[in-house]
């Protein structure tokens, strides 16, 4: 069974920053762990409070990693880890994942199906979570950028990349959603072609009548 794990942090560096925030939940959404946690060596972060709205005053009371870790092993232990950039989040986690069956990068695995190579990386380019979550038409259940909802997000994107019936499902959402625009553009542009002859038919009205 496939898990779906996201982190909330202080900032980039595993070295530096601490998590702020972590989410599991598994392949139908139930949440199996979803808690704030105290940092150790930040006491303020602006920069990444300014992303996913998390206060120094949120984590006050929160456990710290060293109380939820046994958590977070025994949850992952022998599971499929799903993770969008797990590269990030495994640096910060590091052997708390070791027991995991396998870890996979949702967002590598999106880059591929978007098929957007990068020259300079020599790659297929990254896609943000918000962009790929909206391809497949997520709704979000809260803020984006909180650990759960960035989860469900992230279990979204997989489901539609690993399971036929739920990409067959979308790509029919996304068709209807094409033809929709479409048939709003042909509208439209045949309105404008009617007003544009309304409007010269009523300028050799009025030039007739002005003759007349």
């Amino acid at each position: 069974m496939a898990l779906y794990l996201v982190t909330e942090t202080t900032g980039l560096n595993p070295i530096t920053d601490d998590l702020l925030e972590i989410a599991i939940i598994d392949d139908s959404g139930a949440v199996l762990l979803a808690s704030l946690i105290k940092p150790c060596n930040n006491t303020s972060w602006p920069a990444a409070e300014a992303i996913h709205g998390i206060t120094p005053d949120m984590v006050a009371s929160a456990p710290a990693l060293t109380e939820i870790a046994p958590k977070i092993a025994a949850a992952v232990k022998g599971q499929d880890i799903i993770i969008y950039n797990a590269a990030f989040d495994t640096g910060f986690l590091g052997s708390l994942l070791s027991l995991a069956k396998s870890i996979k990068c949702c967002m590598e695995a999106w880059a591929e199906h978007s098929g957007e190579w990068s020259d300079y990386h020599g790659n297929y380019r990254w896609q943000k979570l918000a962009k790929a979550a909206a391809a497949v038409h997520f709704d979000w259940p809260g803020e984006s950028h909180r650990a759960l909802a960035d989860s469900l997000a992230c279990r979204a994107i997989w489901q539609y990349l690993a399971n036929p019936d739920e990409r067959k499902r979308v790509d029919a959402i996304t068709q209807d959603k094409n033809n929709a625009r479409l048939a709003k553009m042909a509208l439209n542009e045949l309105e404008r072609k009617q007003n544009a002859t309304l409007d010269a038919r009523l300028r050799f009205i009025g030039q007739f009548i002005h003759h007349w």
